[in-house]
């Protein structure tokens, strides 16, 4: 039978030899703020938000199993914002004008990420060449709950044309897309990272072209803010020719309770590990430090402070 002093001895050895297996700094037994499961609010499948969703969630389940990261489908933006508001999800994707006044939603932000372009899609042969020309037309201005939308319908009050004088058909970028290629509606919205995948497959089966909306953006950072700036989509995109439009920003956001450390975790993969997330969609690849911490109207999560200050080069 062994001696008390001796089951003390062995006891200190067994707990000396699991600190250095697993030093407490690593947070091998789990720490509780880590623990999933870690809901992203995306998009529909064939935006660019799903995609990037879906990098994160590859490069998160490898550095933070943990966490049980997993993707949402959503009608994107403002109900991303909503769902992280309202604790449907931990973390979302959202453009940037969904969150300035009057809209003050309970999020903060991680980090920005990509600019965001606005499309106007309609057939090739279609006489539209202005949002005026929508007048009575079945048009897509995007999912109910979307940035697209909210965008969609400033661009109507910037161009006089009242919202009640198109038949908007609530559709996502997937269902949007195949509608116009039946015929079904005129023209549709849709602001996203380039290339957006579902325009990009549409295009290459079905000849389309994209209006300038280039000529609204001093009437909407007039009305709404300063975060939209006119920026070109590239013939390279989609083909036709460039095209000039209405850009703003997108950020990453989470709840203000979030613990600091998931929120530091976060940006941490975010930021260094990009070329996970640029594997699913080229527009990860405008994600830097630099620009990173301009989130304004929102602050900055002290998770991610924590993180870009500890990062600085």
């Amino acid at each position: 039978m062994l001696s008390s002093a001796t089951v003390r001895r062995r006891s200190l050895l067994t707990a000396a030899a699991g600190a250095l297996l697993c030093p407490a700094a690593a947070g091998c037994g789990g720490d509780p703020a880590m623990r999933g499961p870690l809901r992203i609010a995306a998009g529909g499948r064939g935006g660019v938000y799903f995609q990037l969703g879906t990098g994160l969630v590859r490069a998160l389940r490898r550095a933070h199993p943990e966490l049980r990261a997993e993707v949402l489908v959503t009608a994107a933006s403002a109900s991303n914002v909503e769902l992280v508001g309202t604790g449907g999800a931990e973390v979302g994707f959202t453009q940037a004008d969904v969150l300035v006044p009057p809209r003050r939603p309970d999020v903060s932000a991680l980090a920005r990420l990509h600019d965001d372009y606005l499309h106007l899609v309609v057939r090739r042969e279609a006489p539209v060449q202005s949002v005026t020309d929508l007048r009575g037309q079945r048009v897509s201005l995007g999912a109910a709950g979307s940035g697209t939308e909210v965008l969609a319908e400033r661009v109507l009050t910037a161009a006089r044309l009242p919202v009640s004088e198109v038949v908007n058909v609530r559709l996502g970028v997937d269902e949007s897309a195949a509608a116009l290629a039946r015929g079904s509606v005129a023209a549709f919205f849709f602001s996203g990272g380039l290339p957006v995948t579902a325009i990009a497959a549409l295009a290459a089966v079905t000849p389309v072209r994209l209006v300038d909306l280039g000529r609204y953006v001093p009437d909407l950072r007039g009305r709404f803010g300063e975060v939209y700036a006119e920026l070109s989509i590239p013939t390279s995109t989609y083909g036709g020719r460039p095209t000039a439009t209405v850009a703003l920003p997108n950020y990453l956001v989470v709840s203000p309770a979030m613990p600091d450390e998931t929120a530091y975790a976060l940006t941490e993969v975010l930021l260094e590990q990009r070329d996970v997330l640029a594997s699913e969609h080229p527009a990860a690849e405008q994600i830097n430090r630099r620009e990173a911490i301009a989130t304004d109207p929102l602050p900055l999560h002290p998770g991610a402070v924590r993180y870009f200050q500890e990062s600085k080069p």
